[in-house]
């Protein structure tokens, strides 16, 4: 009898294509998941990993048996749906994803709600941006994710997933105080022709949006801090370094030395739930939806 959890273990690395990406993925250290394979291959008695240089590979009988444990984990998980659909009780564990905003913003008050009125699910969340939390949820690796895009940088949504719109995130320009904009209601792409931008990392759905955006008024905007935590953008607007355009969720109060002022058109990025479709019955899933709503709708209204 093929143990389940070594089968992840392998199923993992061979999504991963290293021990260590794999470990990261399940929660575990790499001598972890490394035991959980060499006791696979005792059991098999076949060699699953092979050393190619300073990596591994997967073996021609490690690729087979990955594909069938990708079969068999989509099997149990119908069946953990169906058990637990039965029962109708969230129990048992829950994974979520969050951008960081949202788990600073959001999943809080999602946390608390889930504690108060289902004891019995434990719930663990993990900070991730859309598109990697997007793809754990789809390999299993996480049960629910909440994801963002913009209009003009758009999320495609993976095969076997489905999604709901928890609402709208809207977003300012920050300047110092002393900008010569500071003082205005709001301001234009044109107005910040020339302006030093505080904004995400490359790569990155924000990132993506700041440069759509100008580009499509016809300007390129200079990047010049490429900065991930929004402290740190706040840090630097406070000592009067730069502009920068952050959403509000999760923002917090400004500094004193912060200013923020309006942006035309206003930037609204759409904030979504996703889970894997087949799991859309699980009462865990139904239950963390429901808080996912009743929590954004309070923080809207608040």
């Amino acid at each position: 009898m093929l143990d389940l959890g070594r089968l992840r273990a392998l199923h993992a690395v061979a999504r991963h294509g290293s021990v260590g990406a794999a470990a990261t993925a399940l929660g575990y250290t790499p001598s972890a998941v490394s035991q959980q394979i060499a006791k696979l291959e005792r059991e098999t008695r076949t060699t699953l990993l092979e050393r190619r240089g300073r990596g591994i590979a997967l073996t021609d009988a490690a690729h087979l048996l990955a594909a069938t444990a990708d079969q068999v984990l989509r099997l149990v998980e119908h069946a953990e749906v169906e058990l637990e659909e039965q029962r109708g009780a969230a129990v048992g564990e829950l994974r979520i994803g969050a951008f960081a905003t949202a788990a600073r913003g959001l999943l809080p008050a999602v946390l608390v709600a889930l504690a108060r009125d289902h004891p019995a699910l434990d719930v663990r969340l993990v900070e991730l941006d859309p598109p990697p939390a997007m793809g754990a949820v789809a390999r299993g690796e996480l049960d629910l994710a909440v994801t963002h895009d913009w209009d003009n940088a758009p999320l495609t949504v993976l095969d076997g997933l489905s999604r709901a719109r928890l609402g709208e995130d809207f977003a300012d320009v920050l300047l110092p105080v002393g900008h010569p904009l500071a003082g205005r209601e709001s301001v234009v792409p044109e107005d910040l022709a020339g302006e030093r931008w505080i904004c995400q990392p490359e790569g990155t759905i924000c990132h993506d949006w700041l440069v759509n955006t100008f580009r499509a008024a016809g300007m390129e905007p200079d990047l010049v801090f490429r900065i991930g935590e929004y402290e740190t953008q706040l840090a630097l607007l406070e000592r009067g370094v730069g502009v920068a355009l952050l959403p509000r969720l999760g923002r917090g109060g400004l500094p004193a030395g912060v200013r923020a002022v309006a942006f035309t058109p206003t930037p609204t990025r759409r904030v979504y739930a996703m889970w894997r479709t087949q799991a859309g019955r699980r009462p865990a899933v139904v239950a963390t939806l429901a808080a996912l709503r009743g929590c954004w709708d309070e923080r809207s209204t608040a």
